[in-house]
């Protein structure tokens, strides 16, 4: 049967229950801006010194003989980046008959064109050579899975 005690009490209940929610949400969010990164513009220009550093790795390793095993460079096949799209990633790549990564697919080109051993994902080498092709396409739309 309805009783309207049990709704008043269910009613408070949730209201106190949003309440103590809300405040939690406040106490949160004043605590993250307190303690959260110290950004100011020394910050971002330090950052952006040392992305446009390991952009510069990566484009010696794209135009050097560093990666490979016989005498092909990145650049041979993609001056300057191009024809790389890694705008388009994760996407079927045909080569390796999977949806695939930008990284899987540099590694590809490391282990076949270049004749070279593949590198970790997380290798300083890798992240300056996907580095480097991002910067290089820079200003295109991201469409994952576009051929």
């Amino acid at each position: 049967m309805y009783d309207p005690h049990t709704f008043r009490d269910r009613s408070k209940s949730r209201i106190l229950f949003g309440i103590c929610i809300s405040f939690f949400f406040l106490i949160f969010g004043t605590v993250s801006l307190i303690f959260g990164d110290d950004w100011d513009r020394s910050n971002e220009d330090k950052w952006n010194t040392a992305f446009m550093e390991t952009v510069a790795r990566g484009e010696k390793l794209f135009h050097g003989p560093e990666l490979g095993g016989n005498t092909v460079q990145c650049a041979m096949c993609h001056p300057n980046a191009t024809n790389t799209h890694p705008e388009t990633y994760p996407k079927f790549q045909k080569q390796i008959g999977k949806v695939s990564t930008l990284r899987e697919m540099i590694n590809w080109c490391i282990q076949n064109p270049l004749q070279g051993k593949p590198l970790a994902y997380d290798d300083p080498k890798m992240i300056a050579l996907e580095a480097y092709i991002m910067y290089e396409r820079r200003n295109s739309i991201l469409v994952p899975g576009k051929h």
